[in-house]
């Protein structure tokens, strides 16, 4: 890594789409001193040479030149989930760093070798994990550990996936087939546990239900295609608190609620809400009471909160700077607290569980140890809990 920042390369970021890359890695980038963007890849020699003259850096038509070039301390991995296996590990086999998004990978199988191989290759990994980052998320950390509502005794969260309804572009026609990965499941639902684990701990156990309702979806090309992915999710269960949860989510935009995340405590109460169901790019609003208050009542988040990064772009990029953020702190101070690939795995691991329930219909223990083999039917069923939170103060 080179002295005064670190440099960056980004997979897929094309200035001719409205990519995550585009729309939420490259503002955030801009934004921190600590690192500095040194080449992009697209997938077609003119979308290349388009991002050469927007973004003013070398930019190629295939990842193998980006991962290769002298300039790139950090490969950012932003691409359909089926990409991911492939590109992160001809970055890892380059000694890289690796920034993926999430989910790792297609499967827990594709996650666990890739976190094996970063870990006997010795390179720094991070993953797409950013719900915990949000200030609002560290200011439910600390109301809960100052006790503001007592003993925490219930959390349910009512959200929407905001794709996976009815229709949908054909940019996005990928995510209702379940074995690309990328499932209403795997990705709004997990972000919201992720979130979950961070302000109130990991599931213990859990039970699943999910359901295709939709089975026929309309593309915006004219054409129709047939849903595999799931569009109904319900899982309930104690987190290693006690506390008792449910997560339930429905497939694309609600005209009611969005995102509603009560927590109940023995002495008070706390809402989140936003009118956008992906917790992880929400803008989230807080909300308590407690002892002789009869209503909750809007909390302001504190300064403080923002602190952490002050030059964080605002709205989809934002938690996504804090997370570049904790990162480049992490290679400053010898930290870890930045999601790497084995916090990946764990999360994995726990969907494997929402899977094996869902088609079980029996409830699973998530609080195995770590390192936990992978069942014979190639899944990790379960993830390594501990007492440490995957969240962070």
């Amino acid at each position: 890594m080179h002295a005064s920042t670190i440099g960056v390369g980004v997979v897929g970021a094309s200035p001719q789409s409205t990519g995550w890359a585009t729309r939420a890695h490259l503002p955030a980038l801009r934004a921190l001193p600590e690192f500095s963007l040194k080449a992009v890849s697209t997938s077609r020699p003119e979308s290349a040479a388009a991002a050469r003259d927007a973004f003013g850096v070398d930019a190629f038509d295939n990842a193998q030149d980006l991962i290769a070039h002298p300039g790139v301390d950090l490969v950012v991995v932003s691409v359909k989930v089926p990409e991911h296996y492939q590109l992160v590990s001809a970055a890892i086999d380059a000694g890289k760093m690796v920034f993926c998004e999430w989910p790792l990978g297609r499967t827990s199988t594709e996650a666990v070798d890739l976190a094996r191989r970063a870990h006997i290759a010795g390179v720094r990994t991070v993953v797409g994990l950013q719900a915990s980052f949000a200030p609002a998320i560290r200011y439910l950390v600390d109301l809960i550990a100052d006790g503001y509502i007592g003993d925490v005794l219930s959390t349910s969260i009512v959200g929407s996936g905001m794709a996976w309804g009815a229709t949908t572009n054909r940019r996005s026609a990928y995510l209702f087939d379940k074995g690309n990965g990328a499932t209403m499941v795997t990705v709004a639902v997990a972000h919201a546990i992720d979130a979950v684990a961070a302000v109130l701990g990991e599931f213990a156990e859990l039970s699943a239900t999910t359901a295709v309702r939709q089975r026929q979806v309309q593309v915006d090309d004219g054409s129709v295609i047939a849903a595999t992915s799931p569009d109904q999710a319900a899982i309930q269960g104690t987190l290693r608190s006690g506390a008792v949860a449910s997560i339930v989510f429905r497939g694309g935009e609600s005209r009611a609620t969005n995102l509603r995340w009560d927590i109940t405590g023995s002495h008070g109460d706390l809402l989140v809400t936003s009118s956008f169901g992906n917790i992880q790019v929400a803008d989230l609003a807080v909300a308590g009471g407690r002892g002789a208050e009869p209503s909750v009542r809007p909390l302001v988040i504190p300064e403080a909160y923002f602190d952490r990064a002050p030059s964080a772009p605002a709205g989809l990029a934002a938690n996504v700077g804090y997370l570049y953020a904790q990162f480049a702190s992490d290679l400053r101070n010898g930290s870890q607290r930045a999601p790497d690939f084995a916090r990946a795995v764990r999360l994995h691991g726990l969907l494997d569980a929402i899977q094996i329930s869902a088609e079980s219909g029996r409830a699973q223990q998530t609080a195995a140890a770590a390192g936990t083999p992978l069942h014979p039917d190639g899944r990790v069923a379960r993830i390594a809990a501990g007492s440490r939170r995957l969240g962070h103060r």
